[in-house]
């Protein structure tokens, strides 16, 4: 099965943790990351991120899909910065260090490196926190969770249905281009891209067919065991919070107030070197 969005089975300390207190330690580092650009606090947070990605067990290959899409655009999100704004961190520092110049308005400076050293580790330091929440929550457990925080118990269900069914999805995907390619349809790089787009249709059209077959027996299955009609309703794999619970969403909080406290210091979001 293509592992992409998909609860993998490992026995560790945060596959233990309930749905809510993972998802409440996700926001909270993510919002952390995101919140300041101190080139030292992103360093600290990558690393804790890698350690808990190792004590979670996690193999690199069990996710090596979402990690390569995600590698991907971090390195276009680098160079459309660039190419748009190569002046940018210099603007936000308020120097400029030439290391060497390439053409017309396009130089290297120190400024501008360490602008987009802050983006790579904003990015290190939480995909592997957000891949981590994906890997080591199940789907009914993660829509227990946002049922516990005030989500209605309906939404949460799609949300719960969508992530369960994306993995069949993209393996049903996989198994018609292998049934399409054997009659006849090339999809490789071998064709242009004009034929191997007439081609995806032959993909597309039996996949959306058989996706929406899915959902009218998901439908009919819900509506025989009246889903919705009660105000509330009970969740099979909700778990009651342990004392690890509380201690990872008091570490959460304490990332965002640290991240908070850090603009003061640094009188903004950037912390200056120069």
């Amino acid at each position: 099965m293509i592992q992409l969005f998909n609860y993998i089975e490992r026995v560790s300390p945060i596959h233990k943790l309930t749905g809510a207190s993972k998802m409440a330690c996700m926001l909270c580092w993510v919002l952390a990351a995101m919140i300041t650009f101190d080139t030292r606090y992103l360093v600290l947070l990558t690393v804790f991120a890698l350690i808990l990605f190792r004590v979670s067990r996690i193999k690199v290959s069990d996710v090596k899909v979402i990690l390569i899409f995600s590698l991907v655009f971090l390195a276009m999100n680098n160079l459309l910065i660039y190419l748009f704004s190569p002046e940018h961190g210099v603007s936000i520092y308020g120097t400029r260090t030439v290391l060497f110049h390439i053409i017309g308005r396009y130089s290297i400076t120190a400024q501008q490196l360490l602008y987009h050293a802050n983006v790579i580790l904003k990015y290190t330091a939480t995909i592997p926190v957000v891949i981590l929440f994906i890997s080591t929550t199940q789907p009914s457990e993660f829509a227990a969770s946002l049922n516990k925080i005030g989500v209605s118990y309906k939404v949460s269900y799609s949300v719960s249905l969508a992530l369960r069914y994306i993995p069949d999805i993209l393996d049903e995907f996989h198994a018609i281009s292998l049934a399409q390619q054997a009659r006849g349809v090339e999809l490789s790089g071998k064709e242009n891209l004009v034929k191997r787009l007439k081609g995806a249709t032959a993909i597309l059209m039996p996949l959306i067919l058989s996706s929406m077959e899915r959902i009218e027996v998901v439908s009919n299955a819900m509506e025989l065991r009246c889903f919705g009609k009660e105000p509330k309703r009970t969740w099979y794999r909700e778990r009651r919070f342990t004392s690890l619970d509380y201690t990872t969403m008091v570490l959460g909080f304490l990332l965002i107030a640290i991240s908070i406290a850090l603009q003061f210091l640094n009188k903004g979001r950037y912390w200056n070197p120069f």
